[in-house]
């Protein structure tokens, strides 16, 4: 059986936390960026937000990675780059909500309704990627 996306948010955590490691702590590393501090950023420059800051800074300390960077596999193709053979990704998750409307069977009303879900995928640091433009 697949563990799911919250299952492995949560060991994941968990496992830092008997480490002796809070991941919501963050660990300072002035050696990317020109000596600024910053988030985990998309391919495009866009920043991550939520549990996916605390996974990714998590990710780096573990794998030893300074560059900020992370991208899907499909990207670094897109960007004329590849995934050096034997890495292995991270995960980080993509969280909304689907509205939905139903009809009550008793009435025939019609109602909406917001059905959350979170659908996760895997990133790679720049660093695990060879080639790119």
């Amino acid at each position: 059986m697949k563990t799911d996306v919250y299952e492995r948010i949560t060991g994941r955590i968990v496992a830092e936390l008997e480490q002796g490691v809070r991941p919501w702590l963050k660990p300072w590393s002035v050696e990317h960026a020109a000596g600024r501090i910053t988030r985990p950023l998309r391919f495009n420059g866009m920043p991550y937000q939520g549990i996916n800051v605390l996974m990714l800074w998590g990710e780096s300390v573990a794998k030893g990675f300074a560059a900020p960077i992370w991208m899907t596999f499909k990207q670094a193709q897109e960007m004329g780059g590849h995934v050096r053979k034997g890495e292995h990704g991270s995960l980080v998750v993509y969280a909304d909500r689907i509205r939905r409307t139903e009809r009550d069977e008793a009435t025939g009303e019609e109602a909406e309704r917001e059905i959350p879900f979170l659908k996760g995928y895997t990133v790679f640091n720049v660093e695990q990627v060879e080639g790119l433009l």
